[in-house]
């Protein structure tokens, strides 16, 4: 397991400032388990996916997005390839008026420069600057676009490790029969457990995991063939159509 991204002393209480920022990379996969936090928490990756686990439902989340959770809410998390991150902590008393539920963000640079800033700060009380800064993150995660982006992860042993090597390497083509004998489960029950768990049969599943991907590439300015190879098409055309049934526009439009 990875340790915390943060001192558990500081995440564990409200106590002191209205919230603590962190930035963490590392050359390795991020895994932790199952915990809560006494504060709410925001974070999410500068590049790669990440699995959120809450309850009984899991999500991959984009490096284009970020997860709000409430305080005490129970949390596991795992990116997929070497984690390069960040998180904001804040006190209960400043969460009354942000979201009450679990929630995926579409991630503004104005937040992310913020959170940067705040990240730098010492361990002590914020001065009336830090106060005015941590007012804009404040702000923003209250006004952020929420976007039910999550996809859901099958929580069934066998079908999760198919859909989690699915996701460490979004390129692999192989048919769902191949991918049932690879995981030891029938194909009938693969078929099943993905509709049953996930809301998504294994191809919808799959897509939705490639059109996550594409978009954390777009954002870092990789060119729409490049992604379109990478992710496994067989061309260029193919991944776009994929993009504008998903998201209604073409690849080239989204951050427009």
């Amino acid at each position: 397991m990875s340790a915390p991204l943060l001192d558990p002393a500081k995440t564990e209480s409200s106590d002191g400032p209205v919230l603590f920022a962190v930035e963490l990379s590392g050359d390795v996969a991020r895994v932790t388990g199952s915990h809560r936090h006494a504060r709410g928490q925001i974070f999410g990756a500068v590049r790669g996916l990440l699995s959120v686990g809450m309850d009984d439902s899991q999500w991959v989340v984009p490096a284009t997005h970020a997860v709000w959770l409430p305080p005490n809410r129970a949390h596991s998390v795992r990116s997929h390839g070497a984690f390069s991150g960040w998180g904001v902590y804040v006190s209960e008393s400043a969460c009354a008026d942000l979201p009450n539920e679990p929630c995926t963000v579409r991630t503004s640079g104005l937040l992310r420069e913020a959170v940067s800033r705040a990240a730098s700060w010492p361990d002590a009380m914020l001065d009336e600057a830090q106060m005015r800064l941590s007012g804009v993150i404040l702000d923003e995660i209250r006004s952020l676009p929420r976007e039910a982006f999550g996809l859901p992860m099958p929580r069934d042993a066998r079908v999760l490790r198919i859909a989690r090597a699915l996701a460490d390497n979004l390129s692999d083509n192989r048919r769902l029969e191949e991918w049932a004998a690879w995981g030891g489960v029938s194909t009938r029950t693969l078929t099943r457990r993905f509709i049953d768990e996930t809301g998504f049969s294994f191809s919808e599943w799959r897509q939705r995991a490639r059109s996550m991907r594409a978009l954390e590439m777009l954002a870092s300015g990789v060119a729409v063939t490049t992604i379109a190879l990478d992710l496994g098409y067989e061309n260029v055309s193919a991944f776009i159509a994929m993009f504008r049934r998903t998201f209604g526009v073409t690849p080239t439009q989204y951050f427009v």
